[in-house]
């Protein structure tokens, strides 16, 4: 019965979050029914005021810096015209005739420098409608578009990237941002390169029927809106000025990670902070270090120039909250989970999908997580919350670097998390004014079916030449 119940549970999870209904009120309320139909529901409430809000609060102590900088660094290069600028500068080097090209090669852009993904897909959406339009490419291939620049290699792959599903596994690994960085590099370039052929292909496709941008009169007047100056999403930045917070973030990371942080002797934190593994928080507080100054450089860059800093910095710090909570309570429920007796049949079935090479058991518990969640940062937390521990483990007996263990995890979680459900995919759509049926077929394969094999091809490679 308790292996049913977390069935039960994780079906029911899976089916209100795609009706809509909030992981903030789902996460606990789906925990404690797995609880009650495990038959341990005279434990209740000691479950969710110890387990669920022990995890949760833990995840919140340990990843509140990240998701507040990163919230607020997007914030301000949205805010400062940084984004814009930068988007736009991209557009015309490339040219209108490589419409899909330009819209990726920004997105990653963007990406790859912190920028939050729903900043990178509100500031590009417009230029994607005039740059689609002009070259008579169909609109519903937009979001797919945007979803390959944003949802996929510069947040799993691509070697420091500062994205929040890049930094969740360096204190269950000891590793950093940059881990297994040539893996990372190689499936960046298969999914680039896979994600352009098919969207090219697409729209070769249409061409060939006669299908142009198509008839759109919902944007048609309120694609590029005035934007009123306070939020700046239109305001003209030099183009060095709005690429430095982005080389900044890249830099300083790399900076602390392989210089600063390897030269200092930790060992003077042992008596005051007895129970730290500093080679298991360096990669955070590189991370956290590297965002900070760039923040800060946004703001001295555009000092005189801001309408309304204290908005821009409010809105950047409210913004972080939600994203923060709905990912912390989802690690609650993976607790909850993981301390029913049904779990370790699980726990053991997962394991033992391939016990001589946890790459390959890890892809497919982050696949499932992130597919179940509709979340790569939930999937993943789940994940290593709860299995984290044995696939080290297993990894240092097989000699296996955990830093291939790091990329494979993150890459897994960005897999199946792109379901019709997936909370990204839904906001990116409505954004961009479509619906699933338009443009979910596209999404799905520049976010699924061509990361997959990339993942695929990076545990092939590790596990015949190790982590590089």
């Amino acid at each position: 019965m308790g292996m049913l119940a977390i069935v039960i549970s994780l079906a029911l999870l899976m089916y209100f979050a795609y009706r809509g209904v909030t992981v903030l009120l789902l996460a606990p309320v789906m925990g404690l029914l797995a609880v009650v139909l495990s038959g341990d529901g005279s434990f209740l409430l000691p479950i969710y005021t110890s387990t669920f809000m022990t995890a949760l609060s833990g995840y919140v102590l340990q990843f509140l810096p990240i998701f507040l900088l990163g919230s607020l660094f997007g914030q301000l290069m949205a805010d400062s015209g940084a984004a814009n600028t930068l988007a736009r500068w991209i557009v015309q080097s490339l040219g209108e005739r490589r419409a899909m090209v330009s819209v990726v090669v920004a997105c990653s852009l963007l990406t790859y420098g912190g920028v939050s993904l729903f900043v990178v897909a509100f500031a590009l959406y417009p230029v994607a409608v005039s740059l689609f339009k002009a070259a008579n490419v169909p609109k519903r291939l937009i979001p797919a578009t945007i979803a390959l620049g944003a949802f996929t290699f510069t947040m799993t792959a691509l070697p420091g990237t500062p994205s929040i599903q890049n930094a969740i596994p360096i204190p269950y690994f000891g590793t950093n941002v940059f881990a297994a960085p040539g893996l990372g590099l190689i499936a960046a370039c298969f999914m680039f390169a896979g994600g352009l052929w098919w969207l090219q292909r697409r729209a070769a496709q249409a061409r060939a029927k006669g299908e142009g941008f198509g008839e759109h009169p919902e944007h048609e007047e309120q694609a590029q809106p005035e934007q009123p100056a306070s939020h700046g999403r239109w305001s003209v930045m030099p183009v060095p000025l709005a690429l430095l917070p982005l080389l900044l973030v890249v830099g300083i990371n790399a900076l602390f990670t392989y210089v600063v942080f390897p030269s200092v002797d930790f060992s003077f934190l042992g008596e005051r902070f007895a129970n730290m593994d500093p080679q298991k928080v360096v990669g955070l507080w590189s991370l956290i270090i590297a965002l900070a100054v760039a923040c800060l450089a946004l703001v001295l860059l555009r000092l005189g120039r801001w309408t309304d800093l204290k908005e821009s910095v409010n809105k950047g710090i409210f913004g972080f909250m939600l994203p923060l909570f709905n990912t912390a309570s989802e690690v609650g429920y993976g607790a909850v989970i993981a301390s029913l007796a049904g779990f370790a049949i699980i726990r053991d079935a997962v394991l033992n999908v391939s016990p001589h090479n946890p790459l390959i058991s890890e892809a497919i518990a982050m696949n499932i997580l992130a597919g179940i969640t509709g979340s790569s940062s939930g999937g993943l937390s789940i994940a290593l919350q709860t299995l984290g521990a044995d696939y080290l483990a297993m990894a240092n007996a097989a000699g296996i670097s955990p830093e291939l263990l790091h990329r494979v995890a993150v890459m897994a979680a960005g897999g199946m998390d792109t379901l019709p459900h997936c909370g990204a995919i839904i906001t990116l759509l409505a954004i961009c004014k479509l619906n699933h049926r338009q443009s979910y077929r596209d999404i799905a394969t520049v976010t699924i079916l061509v990361p997959l094999p990339a993942l695929v091809l990076v545990i092939t490679l590790g596990t015949l030449f190790g982590s590089f």
